[in-house]
């Protein structure tokens, strides 16, 4: 005998098998669940049917007794005291119905115990356990069969295929999934029992259900090597599922394979197959398996019918589907309603109203939905007199309802008819008939289209006193008329009542309606409707939590920004540029440099770039705490990737970067500024020119440029030692020129240069033209002639050197060709003032 816990390993999980398998007599240990075990009170009839079985315990009399307890655990009792009795055993059918009750009762972890001993005490047979698996079957107790089913096979009992397939087919229809299916298939391969075409068309099935196709078609290309042949439920289950996973053309595939191998149709391949090739908009297929199942001699239901004239609608082949309606009618077939509505509709898609009329007064047509169709068709195509003579007759006819004067209340009252709409309501309340919802729509629709907007609001509140809702048209041309009249508190009002209708608006009167809110202040409001249109399920575009978040930013309650942005996540609301704009925007005026960091690093990642703004204020609050380098991966993205970086932003992070120690990449940023054809401003020249010498020697101070803006520019240029050798003694070179009153230089504005000299003389005139390059770019024409004039100074000072000459035919070429350029030719005045140290100072007066 396997002990209990032998058993368990071999029992799949999810089958919840938990068996306690007694190893003793059946006699001494009848095992049951513990709860049965407790020492329960006695029920009132307990002792009385133990002394009705003392001299009379047969297997007969015990069945009696058990049938009639409706306790399960007094049943368990009892059978438990019979087994313990002289002279006495439980037979089969003790067993049967013990092991019934606890099934019906759903006690499937008892089951186990006394399956294993009816086995072991030679009482069973095979009989007895299928009558068992057929009980559970039939009363809905699946779990209790495959357990019953399991134990036959563990007792060596071989079931027959029909058993499996009885349990397989319930499984199926009940949907029990895959691996209950596949459960009891195993049992049925370990018993060595062969599948038939039943049992493999249900593990199709359930490979289709589960949307394991190609899998389904593999078993189905093997179904002729496990000894079996499809039949027409075969290919019927294939061709379903094949379309019911969007493989229409696979499916054709097999229905043309299933005519090669001559396999004959059943009745249900046809009702089942032909709707479905017409849903699918595979006319031909549909039409084809229709004339096939004439053949057959096969009567095409109300079913197929429907399905094939739809299909012959939908396709404008009106001739085909009315031949059809006309064989259906002559069949005594009953149809649908729609079928008349889908030849009306066909009719009016074709411009054929007379033909759609002609139809329904050749047929007789008496129901509503039809003539509902064929009014709409006459209003669509702006034919109101045929629809209100059609409207009349029906009247006459006592087939009308609301929705046949509704359509053509909504047709006037979208063309501003009023006048006459309100006629027609009269008529219609005078015909008997209330208004409903679908009225009220029209009227408050119509009412908003002449901008009568509190007429509108008042037939909403008489709609709402109703407890009914507006359609979704009426409701967005409410929302966004009174949006349009600044009524926002009135439309919030709309907004909330439908919005706990789980009624949805459309996004522009939304959009409308939420800025509305905002510009009154209400910005707490905003948030509400918010989250009042998620749950409503309106579309929630991103341009009215833009909205929100920027009014929110501005406002008091700025610091809840971040909140509101838990809230768009929460709602599944993907962030754009602009809202990532607006949050870091309001990040920086909190101050909170960290967190704009990681939104900005977000938002690169994402392949998105922030407005020039927005990267401009984010870089100056950056480079102001030094802490650019927070940034540094997204700013090498924006630089390599896209146009946003301007010679106003390299400048910033050029100066911040080289403030932080970063130099490498402030030189780097450098040379990137240079090839985009910028020139770096004054002070990042006076950072970076002729510093990387100096920094590996550990020589020489940074350039110093000082603009003045006021009273004139001053220019102080320190250069470095040429070739990272001591210089003989340091450069300067100083030019001050003084505005004139009104922001102009003087005529004779005045300037002095010093220059002590160096052993580099082209050294001196390149950093001499940056320097001019600099000035030119922040001074007027005034004082550039001073800065030009003063080139012929310098060439004086460097005479002794080849390149003077040079240097001293750019300057009697500026100053032949003056004219030609915005100063006049001037003559210079030079003073010696001083030879000391080799010292030079000149004044040049214009």
């Amino acid at each position: 005998m396997l002990s209990p816990s032998t058993f368990l390993k071999r029992i799949p999980k999810w089958v919840n098998l938990k068996a306690f398998i007694s190893s003793v007599s059946c006699t001494n240990t009848i095992q049951i669940n513990p709860e049965i075990n407790q020492n329960t009170p006695n029920f009132p009839d307990f002792d009385v049917k133990i002394q009705s079985l003392r001299n009379k315990l047969y297997p007969d009399n015990l069945i009696k007794v058990l049938k009639s307890t409706s306790d399960v655990k007094s049943a368990v009792k009892i059978f438990k005291w019979a087994a313990l009795q002289r002279k006495f055993n439980h037979t089969a059918d003790t067993y049967y119905w013990i092991i019934s009750k606890l099934g019906m009762a759903g006690n499937v972890e008892e089951i186990e115990g006394f399956c294993q001993n009816m086995v072991k005490e030679r009482c069973t047979g095979e009989d007895v356990l299928v009558s068992l698996v057929d009980a559970f079957v039939r009363n809905c107790r699946l779990n209790e069969a495959m357990r019953v089913l399991f134990n036959m096979n563990l007792a060596g009992i071989k079931p027959s295929i029909d058993v499996f397939n009885f349990v397989l087919g319930a499984l199926v229809e009940e949907k029990r999934g895959f691996q209950d299916v596949v459960f009891v298939y195993k049992e049925m391969v370990k018993a060595g029992v062969a599948p038939s075409t039943d049992t493999l068309n249900y593990l199709l099935e359930v490979l289709f259900e589960t949307d394991r196709v190609d899998s389904a078609l593999d078993q189905y290309r093997r179904i002729n090597k496990k000894g079996c042949r499809p039949d027409s439920k075969t290919f019927e289950i294939v061709i379903k599922g094949l379309i019911a996973n969007n493989r229409v053309d696979d499916s054709v595939s097999i229905l043309h394979e299933m005519l090669e191998l001559g396999c004959v149709p059943e009745p249900s391949f046809y009702r089942t197959t032909i709707p479905l090739f017409c849903r699918e908009d595979r006319l031909e297929e549909g039409i084809w398996l229709f004339r096939k199942m004439k053949e057959s001699k096969f009567t095409p239901d109300s079913f197929i019918y429907e399905a094939l004239i739809q299909c012959l609608c939908k396709q404008l082949r009106l001739d085909e589907a009315v031949n059809l309606l006309e064989e259906m009618m002559e069949s005594h077939l009953e149809g649908d309603n729609n079928v008349f509505v889908d030849v009306v509709n066909g009719f009016c898609k074709l411009g054929k109203i007379n033909e759609a009329v002609k139809l329904l007064e050749d047929k007789h047509v008496l129901e509503t939905s039809p003539h509902n169709a064929l009014l709409r068709c006459c209003c669509d195509a702006d034919k109101f007199l045929m629809a209100k003579g059609l409207l009349e007759k029906m009247s006459e006819r006592n087939i009308d309802d609301c929705d046949s004067w509704n359509i053509l209340i909504r047709w006037l009252c979208e063309r501003d008819e009023m006048v006459k709409a309100y006629e027609l309501l009269g008529r219609m309340i005078i015909s008997s008939l209330i208004p409903d919802y679908a009225t009220y729509s029209a009227l408050v629709a119509g009412n908003c289209r002449l901008s009568k907007y509190e007429d509108a609001l008042q037939l909403f509140l008489q709609l709402h006193a109703r407890c009914w809702i507006l359609d979704p048209a009426s409701y967005s041309e409410l929302i966004e008329g009174l949006c349009r009249g600044e009524k926002y508190l009135e439309a919030v009002k709309v907004f909330c009542y439908m919005s706990e209708n789980r009624c949805s608006l459309q996004s522009l009167p939304f959009i409308m309606l939420i800025k509305g809110i905002c510009d009154m202040g209400m910005i707490g409001e905003a948030v509400r409707l918010q989250s009042l249109a998620y749950n409503s399920g309106t579309s929630c575009v991103n341009a009215t939590y833009n909205y929100v978040m920027l009014r929110l930013s501005k406002s008091e309650q700025g610091r809840h920004v971040l909140a509101f942005l838990s809230q768009m996540l929460v709602h599944g609301s993907n962030l754009n540029t602009e809202a990532y704009c607006i949050l870091i925007q309001s990040l920086i005026a909190q101050n909170r440099i960290k967190d704009c960091s990681m939104f900005l690093n977000v938002m690169v990642n994402k392949g998105l770039v922030p407005d020039s703004d927005t990267l401009y204020n984010l870089l100056s609050c950056l480079a102001k705490h030094a802490q650019l380098y927070l940034i540094s991966v997204s700013l090498d993205k924006l630089a390599s990737d896209s146009e946003v970086l301007d010679s106003a932003m390299y400048n910033i992070l050029i100066n911040g970067m080289w403030k932080e120690g970063n130099k490498n990449d402030a030189r780097r940023l450098l040379d990137l500024m240079l090839e985009k054809g910028w020139v770096p401003d004054a002070m990042t020249h006076g950072l970076l020119i002729g510093s990387a010498d100096m920094e590996e020697k550990g020589e020489g101070m940074l350039a110093y440029v000082d603009l003045s803006t006021k009273d004139g520019i001053s220019i102080s240029y320190s250069l470095p030692s040429p070739n990272g050798q001591p210089a003989k003694v340091a450069w300067n070179l100083k030019v001050t020129v003084n505005w004139r009153d009104d922001g102009s230089s003087r005529p004779g504005c005045d300037f002095a240069a010093s220059l002590m000299l160096g052993s580099d003389p082209v050294n001196t005139i390149i950093h001499f033209c940056i320097i001019l390059s600099l000035a030119a770019q922040n001074i007027n024409s005034g004082t550039f002639r001073g800065l030009i004039a003063a080139i012929p100074v310098v060439g004086l000072l460097i005479l002794r050197d080849p390149f003077a000459v040079a240097l001293q035919m750019l300057c009697s070429f500026l100053l032949l060709f003056s004219d030609a350029f915005f100063f006049p030719r001037e003559e210079l005045r030079l003073a010696l003032c001083s030879k000391e140290n080799e010292v030079l100072e000149f004044v040049g007066h214009g």
